[in-house]
């Protein structure tokens, strides 16, 4: 069980590798993919990652850098998307926290009607610790974060070393894949 991760930043202040230590016994370490495509994308993630930090015993540890990406699946003329990761720490169970990730989603206007349609807030867990669950209701670790540039280029900011099991190490699937349609945030 992965209990704490420290964020090292590079000079230029850009997070570098994740390292792991180990303070408690009850505290996990998750993994978040989040994401927004309607009204004001970026700020729906900034408000996202605020309401994770105030989820009871849970903080959140390291936060990508916010990318734009274009929609993949659903319904053509979507606008793009805002895309980041986090690393969490929580004494939650994995379904515990997937349903409070739930309830953020609702909080924020999400509406669940047409799959990988537009959506004001669209939170994913990727990983909990090395749980491998294949429960129809909570699939860990996601089940197609290792095909998806806009999970793996942000992942890959702040967990170049983290193993998607059964896939491989986050640095390595994000370095192999097309990152066409992935820009920073503010670029465009």
């Amino acid at each position: 069980m992965v209990a704490a991760v420290v964020v090292k930043r590079s000079e230029a202040g850009t997070p570098g590798a994740l390292q792991v230590a180990r303070p408690s016994a009850s505290t996990h370490v998750a993994w978040v993919g989040l994401g927004s495509n309607l009204e004001s994308p970026a700020a729906q993630v900034a408000r996202a990652l605020d309401a994770l930090a105030r989820l009871n015993d849970t903080r959140v540890l390291a936060a990508s850098s916010f990318y734009r990406t274009a929609p993949v699946g659903g319904p053509a003329g979507q606008p793009m998307f805002c895309n980041a990761c986090a690393a969490v720490a929580t004494s939650l169970a994995a379904r515990a926290l997937l349903d409070a990730m739930h309830c953020i989603e609702h909080a924020h206007g999400r509406v669940r009607d047409v799959r990988w349609g537009p959506r004001t807030l669209d939170l994913d867990l990727l990983a909990f610790d090395t749980l491998r669950c294949d429960d129809p209701a909570l699939q860990l670790p996601h089940p197609r974060a290792f095909e998806r540039a806009f999970v793996l280029v942000p992942l890959a900011e702040i967990a170049p070393a983290l193993m998607l099991d059964g896939y491989g190490r986050v640095a390595d699937l994000a370095a192999a894949i097309d990152r066409q349609g992935i820009e920073p945030w503010g670029s465009a």
